[in-house]
């Protein structure tokens, strides 16, 4: 199962929150102002919400900012968002999905059709590429003063259904329907994990070789990246 784009998605975030911090702020901001509209404000009734406090700490988010989210989500003010997912192909075809969430339907639809147009691949119909990815939940323990044995039975133990040491962190995969159980359950036996959230397996991968297409493939990359409507996105490209 590794290889898969989120967590790396996650970690290309991280590693760029000194750069563009407001816009980690302000994706972070509209998935918990989802969350809190789907389960309330307390992180600790809402499991959703829980996770993505989380994520938001370690893409260093600060505490003061979290809370002002969850209260502006939670009173009479806040927008209302809707998730939106759209499906595509790369440059050579590769299998795009790409979740957003958005107070403008329209908005968000017209720049995605565009970062598609422009860098030479195509939006397609929902369902078009969908069933190319396996629907999984991951939760993201960092390995740094972890035991990778006590880890994995424990993980297993929850309800986890797989266990995947990678170079810096252990990923630990579940039905998609239990990943906030096992998160929490996790957190109960003293584990502090970075991410748990539903995530998207590629059944297979694909490599570019053409120069071009590789460029383009990472400028629609970076446009998902830059639009603050989108929150994530899934891809079975592998780089060589």
């Amino acid at each position: 199962m590794s290889g898969h784009s989120k967590w790396k998605n996650i970690m290309h975030k991280k590693e760029k929150t000194d750069a563009q911090r407001a816009k980690v702020f302000t994706k972070i901001g509209k998935e918990m102002a989802v969350a809190v509209k789907e389960g309330g404000p307390d992180p600790v009734s809402n499991t959703k919400l829980a996770a993505l406090i989380s994520k938001a700490k370690s893409l260093n988010v600060p505490n003061d900012n979290i809370d002002r989210i969850i209260k502006k989500a939670s009173s009479a003010a806040a927008a209302d968002y809707e998730e939106i997912t759209y499906e595509g192909y790369g440059p050579e075809g590769e299998a795009i999905i790409v979740q957003a969430t958005t107070d403008s339907r329209n908005r968000t639809a017209g720049n995605v059709r565009h970062y598609f147009d422009k860098f030479g691949g195509n939006l397609g119909t929902l369902g078009c590429v969908s069933f190319m990815f396996e629907d999984k939940g991951l939760i993201v323990v960092e390995k740094e003063d972890v035991d990778e044995d006590k880890l994995m039975e424990d993980a297993l133990e929850c309800g986890a259904t797989d266990f995947v040491a990678e170079d810096d962190v252990f990923e630990i995969y579940t039905e998609t329907d239990d990943v906030d159980a096992v998160a929490a359950a996790l957190k109960d036996k003293g584990y502090t994990y970075v991410s748990a959230e539903p995530d998207k397996i590629p059944q297979s991968y694909v490599t570019i070789t053409d120069e071009d297409a590789i460029t383009n493939m990472n400028k629609l990359i970076d446009a998902f990246e830059e639009d603050d409507d989108i929150t994530a996105f899934f891809h079975n490209w592998e780089e060589e």
